[in-house]
């Protein structure tokens, strides 16, 4: 016997209507790449989005068509977001920040048929723009400046509004977006977002014991909107009618610190480095920038050090951290403290906070060795697989990846963790970044979250470099923070307290910068080509 409910697809048109009808006044501000901010609302949002919705239509998207966009995070992005998934469309976004190859390679393999590009990105457009084959392009004009030969004006273009306009009647398996992962391990690979996952993706990021959006909140999207859905941030915000502040390409130090403060920021997200940066400015002057009490910060994309929580604690700032993936819409898994762990001591509650979690509801999750699914027990290491309503299923046209899942259907994610007895997982390590030394495996993430640690540290990645003796030793590449001199004797001597000596690196380089990703992860598979050669003495 089925049940007798109403058959209701969960698709992005809901949203979109319920900001309409219900949040019209609630604030949107975007701050242009020339910093001047501009303020607009929900109503605005409802209008313009579903005049882009029309204007598509026009333009003769068919169901399932791509439209590419290059874009910083503003208002007319989270339009985007919007207008084109609820015409039907693909919305694709594009990660600007990749070499114009590799980006040409994605937009072609997706086949977009439309592009909508920023006039700040133009450069990057023009980079790809003789690699690819686009129908139209729409320039979204903030400086004013000419457009190129053969673009169009995006404002002139929705002028006409959605009189008319209906919109069309979606599956909510249909998809509503797509994004391709980074590439670290071959070419990148398409993920299409259906409705239904974006959908069910907004409700459970809303719950209290996760992100908790409200609409009293005051939401900064810091995470790049080209990366895995903004990390379902601009979806969830406007579902709960949540004020919204977009940063432009200004997320660093001081800029950052100055929304936070101005804006009265309640809610945020960005990757760790982000926020190294700022607290380190903010422990430089805590009185030019006054927070919000209870600021909560959902950190993700590499692992959050410890020290990183308890410095932001100390700051007025709550950060939580994720875990997820391009492939898992991306949250999949979040850590918070039990009721019964509130009464820990600090330190044992900050060891649990650096964990990576438990699976948010309909996220299962298991870890497999050779030996089979490993014990519960928070030391046995095994790969991390998941399965859910919001996980990719496969990849666009992609088959020759589709070793990445199980035979009984579980995605195969590449990372390995522990899990303790109560759920929450641990990651050790990406596998291809899992230190092999003399037949033990040593975690790069355990060393890197220790060094930054150490007062003197701003950041460390630690990457395996060929041995002659042991197969591969631990390498750590350090930045100290202004007006340190370099100290390996004491970092050594800081981490023997916490490490067994066949652990600790064998050599400490000082640098001031680490390469990272385009999307601020530490860009590990370069350290260890640069230091691929080095030379560790007697051996």
């Amino acid at each position: 016997m089925n049940g007798q409910m109403m058959d209701f697809p969960l698709t992005l048109q809901h949203l979109l209507e319920r900001a309409g009808k219900y949040f019209g006044s609630q604030e949107i501000v975007s701050r242009l790449p020339d910093q001047s901010l501009v303020r607009s609302n929900y109503a605005a949002l409802y209008r313009r989005s579903r005049a882009l919705s029309a204007a598509l239509l026009r333009a003769g998207l068919q169901r399932g068509d791509r439209v590419g966009v290059l874009m910083w995070n503003h208002a007319a992005h989270l339009e985007v977001y919007f207008g084109v998934p609820c015409a039907g469309g693909v919305l694709h976004t594009l990660n600007f920040r990749l070499h114009p190859d590799e980006l040409a390679y994605i937009v072609n393999h997706a086949r977009d048929r439309f592009l909508i590009v920023d006039d700040a990105l133009l450069p990057a457009l023009e980079a790809i723009r003789s690699k690819v084959n686009l129908e139209r392009l729409w320039v979204v004009p903030f400086s004013g400046q000419p457009l190129p030969q053969g673009c169009e004006s995006y404002e002139e273009w929705i002028a006409p509004g959605d009189a008319g306009f209906d919109y069309p009647a979606l599956d909510e398996n249909a998809a509503a977006g797509m994004c391709y992962t980074s590439g670290t391990t071959g070419k990148p690979k398409g993920v299409l977002y259906s409705h239904r996952a974006v959908a069910l993706h907004s409700l459970a990021m809303c719950l209290p014991d996760y992100m908790a959006f409200r609409e009293r909140d005051r939401v900064l999207q810091v995470s790049s909107m080209f990366h895995a859905n903004g990390w379902g941030f601009p979806y969830a915000a406007v579902m709960t009618g949540a004020a919204l502040v977009f940063p432009g390409p200004h997320v660093l130090g001081e800029p950052l610190l100055d929304l936070l403060s101005q804006e009265k920021i309640t809610v945020a997200n960005g990757v760790p480095t982000v926020w190294i940066t700022a607290l380190h400015a903010l422990e430089q002057n805590p009185e030019r920038w006054p927070l919000q009490a209870g600021l909560r910060v959902l950190s993700a994309g590499s692992a959050v050090p410890a020290s990183l929580i308890e410095r932001a604690r100390r700051s007025g700032i709550h950060i939580m951290q994720g875990w997820g993936m391009t492939e898992t819409t991306p949250l999949a898994t979040f850590s918070f403290l039990r009721p019964d762990m509130q009464q820990w001591p600090g330190e044992q509650q900050l060891e649990m906070q650096s964990r990576q979690g438990r699976p948010v509801p309909f996220v299962e999750l298991r870890a497999v060795s050779s030996a089979g699914e490993i014990p519960w027990d928070g030391r046995t290491l095994g790969e991390l697989q998941v399965r859910g309503p919001w996980v990719a299923a496969s990849y666009f046209e992609f088959p020759e990846a589709q070793d990445r899942w199980t035979a009984d259907g579980w995605f195969r994610t590449g990372d390995v963790v522990s899990i303790a007895d109560n759920g929450f997982i641990r990651i050790a390590d990406r596998a291809k970044d899992l230190i092999k030394s003399g037949g033990e495996w040593i975690s790069s993430v355990d060393l890197e979250n220790a060094l930054m640690g150490h007062p003197a540290v701003r950041e460390a990645a630690v990457v395996g470099v060929p041995h002659p003796k042991w197969a591969e030793r631990p390498l750590a590449v350090v930045v100290l923070r202004d007006g340190v001199a370099p100290c390996e004797t004491e970092l050594r001597e800081f981490l023997t307290s916490r490490f067994a000596r066949w652990q600790l690196p064998d050599a400490m380089v000082f640098v001031p910068e680490i390469p990272k990703t385009s999307v601020g992860k530490f860009l590990k598979a370069r350290l260890r080509e640069q230091y691929s050669g080095w030379k560790w003495g007697d051996a």
